[in-house]
Formats: structure tokens, sequence, C-alpha cells
């Protein structure tokens, strides 16, 4: 099959210019697709939010691998984030993806949201608000991390698939400080995080709360909750 470039056009460039640009586009995985209503830049050594604030690593190379890979990382010790990388090899740079509409495939986003207990009531607007939300909807798992987006036309791909939609208006496009971030990297000196106006599936933005250090490990930073953890959340933003 002859490789669609169009999905990889779409993430060159700086995440901060591709950011707006991704919004609306759907991402096809699993038997669920997801329009996305919310997406939050992360940058590399010049941004002290990012995992790759320090440099690379081997749990961080997937953000330097080049536009089109994936990025999947573990917060809280059970929630899967999955981001897109953006821009050239050798230079970090990536979109996590904050929220989406699943706009195909609810019944096996439902099924994956309840994590065995079919008993529990989901509202469809909740099932892909929030990235540890989204991931889990779209079945991504740690073992996505660093490869390559599935041609968008390989609907039998066991993967991620991109599929760029027309840009929304400037007029839909919002920004605001990245959820989760604490110290450097937040607040409103880094509004790195763009969703749609008026969008339901829109995450709630909650502050960070910075902890008072308990010990030399500890990082200062702490996340509002697994359906809003930024890259920078917990015990572990810094990648090592």
């Amino acid at each position: 099959m002859t490789r669609v470039h169009g999905e990889l056009e779409l993430l060159q460039g700086d995440p901060l210019d591709v950011a707006p640009r991704v919004l609306g586009a759907l991402v096809h995985c699993r038997g669920v697709t997801v329009r996305l209503t919310e997406v939050e830049a992360y940058r590399g050594e010049d941004d002290p939010g990012s995992h790759a604030f320090r440099g690379e690593t081997p749990r961080t190379s997937p953000m330097f691998a080049g536009a089109g890979h994936v990025y999947a990382y573990f917060t809280y010790g059970m929630h899967t984030c999955v981001n897109l990388v953006c821009g050239p090899a050798g230079r970090a740079g990536a979109l996590l993806l904050r929220a989406g509409e699943v706009v195909a495939g609810a019944e096996a986003a439902l099924e994956r949201r309840r994590g065995g207990r079919p008993e529990r009531s989901i509202p469809h607007r909740d099932l892909a608000r929030g990235p540890a939300r989204l991931a889990q909807a779209l079945g991504v798992t740690l073992a996505d991390s660093g490869s390559l987006l599935a041609p968008v036309d390989d609907i039998e791909a066991d993967g991620l698939r991109l599929e760029p939609r027309p840009a929304a208006a400037p007029a839909l496009v919002a920004r605001g400080p990245r959820v989760g971030v604490a110290g450097p990297g937040g607040g409103a000196e880094y509004p790195w995080r763009f969703w749609l106006e008026g969008e339901p599936t829109v995450s709630v933005y909650r502050a960070a709360v910075r902890r008072r250090a308990a010990g030399p490990q500890s990082s200062g930073s702490q996340s509002s909750g697994p359906q809003s953890s930024g890259q920078r959340s917990g015990p572990r933003r810094a990648a090592g």
C-alpha cells in the first residue's frame, strides 16, 4: 500500500503551530474514531513542563523520532496518555491528545472505559474527555510508544491513524495554560493548551497545585487528576 503523507505533513513544524491545525482531525485506533477537540503542545529542552526537558532518554526517545511517531507514557502508575510527535527528527516536540468526541466505535470505547464493570454508566461526552480517558477509549497502550502512524487508508492497521480535516476557523480556537503543570512550564506564561470553543467534550481546566517537597526526590509538581494529567504530572515529571 502506498504511504499517505498528508497526516505526516500536518504534524510538521513547531508544536505550537501544529496544535490548532489538528483540532477537528480524526484519530482512528482499534475500531474507535475520536474527533480531537483539545490538545496541549510540548517542546523539548526549552520547555520545563516537558518530559524531554532534560534531554533524550530511553523513555522519551519517541519525542525525538520525528513527525508522525507516537509517544505514550504511564501516569499515576495506572493510566496511559498518548502524544503525537511533531517536527523534525532530533528535536523533541509533541502534542498531548487531551480530549475529543467519539464519532465511531462508541460501543467499543464504552466497553474499554467501563474497565470490566458493565453496570458503569458513562455519558457519551465523557468517553474521551481527558487524556487518560481518550487513550483508554482508543485502546492505546505503552506498547504503542515509538510506533509510526499507520497510513490513514489502512483500515486493517493495528495502531493509530490520523485523518486530517479542514482547519477550524481561528475564532473557534481557544488557548490557555496547560493542565496539571505546576511551577516552571505552567501558568499563564505557557498558554500551550488549545481547544475548540463550545465543545462539550473539552476537559475542565484545573490549575496544578504545587506540593511542598516531602524529600529530595519530590518533583514539586502534582497533577489535578488522572483525567487531566499533562506531561508534567506527579513524581514522574522528569523522564529518565
